[in-house]
């Protein structure tokens, strides 16, 4: 069996930036995708300069091809496990795939558990979103919703404020908001709407309203929402690597793995990046972490190749 220098699990923005500069490098690697990115039900990646609205699998296509391009090697499955083998590693597939490594690299991004409401999850990622930054421009001057279920959407309310003068806040299940947000709220014309949400009104496909308990409807064309992330990394259990619970001013946000600035883990030999270990990074700086993971896993190899040689070179 092939032993690669490195694998990388995942083949998003992340783990496609790691292994382009090992492969540059010089490095043997295998990229395993399993074909399901975070960011697959957009149109289109934002503020990604030169390629601001770049369709998701055309810019992981264009990825694979430059990885190839220089020796890479790309491989379409599930890792269900990663076991210490040796000095390396030995990941499973869901087909029963073997392949090892001397390092790994986790990009394995994370999952969106959104709030419980009817008509969320088949709206997703079009006329439902959770990010102005990725999506705003694509919403705006329209009369937008922010479903509130923590405080943090009063910070996400004023957000959309900024792009388009009609916006309405839905408390939901959200506390209610203090003397002072109640003031701001007033003052930049944010409507507030009591009570919980029902459901989504929906019509060819696309949102029309919010219907509240009681049957009452108002109308939005779209609506932000605040989900809970989870990191994809139950496969890394056999090795002692969990995840940590990641809160924003006392509010969860969800799952992720650390790592240290060069994106190593407390495990030797495993490094990650991207959403997996930042629920908040987008496109551009979980490229960035794929990049500065794949300088730390180089150094690491290049650290032990020396040992290895002034051994030999003594013996």
């Amino acid at each position: 069996m092939t032993k690669y220098d490195v694998i990388v699990i995942g083949g998003g923005a992340a783990g496609l930036s790691g292994a382009l500069a090992l492969v540059r490098f010089r490095r043997s690697v295998l990229v395993i995708d399993d074909g399901t990115p975070r960011n697959a039900p957009a149109d289109g990646v934002h503020n990604f300069l030169t390629r601001d609205g770049v369709p998701p699998g055309e810019l992981y296509a264009l990825g694979r091809q430059e990885v190839i391009g220089y020796g890479g090697a790309i491989a379409d499955g599930t890792v269900t496990s990663a076991r210490r083998d040796g000095d390396g590693f030995t990941v499973e597939l869901a087909d029963g795939t073997t392949y090892r490594a001397r390092r790994l690299l986790v990009t394995t991004g994370l999952t969106d558990v959104l709030p419980d409401v009817p008509g969320l999850p088949e709206q997703w990622g079009k006329d439902v979103i959770h990010c102005p930054y990725c999506h705003g421009w694509e919403v705006r001057d329209q009369a937008i919703g922010v479903l509130a279920t923590s405080s943090m959407a009063m910070h996400q309310v004023q957000l959309f404020r900024q792009l388009s003068d009609d916006v309405t806040l839905f408390l939901h299940t959200a506390p209610e908001p203090t003397e002072e947000q109640w003031e701001e709220l007033a003052a930049r014309g944010i409507a507030v709407v009591q009570g919980k949400v029902e459901q989504l009104a929906l019509a060819n496909g696309k949102l029309t309203g919010v219907r509240l308990e009681g049957g009452v409807v108002v109308p939005r064309q779209a609506l932000a929402i605040q989900s809970t992330v989870r990191a994809r990394a139950d496969f890394l259990a056999d090795l002692g690597l969990e995840t940590t619970l990641v809160e924003s001013n006392g509010v969860e946000i969800g799952t992720a793995v650390q790592v240290d600035a060069m994106g190593a883990t407390q495990i030797p030999g495993v490094f990650a990046a991207g959403n997996v270990t930042n629920p908040m990074a987008q496109v551009v700086p979980s490229a960035a972490a794929g990049l500065t993971a794949a300088g730390g896993i180089n150094f690491d190899l290049i650290n032990e190749e020396t040992r290895q040689a002034v051994a030999v070179r003594g013996s």
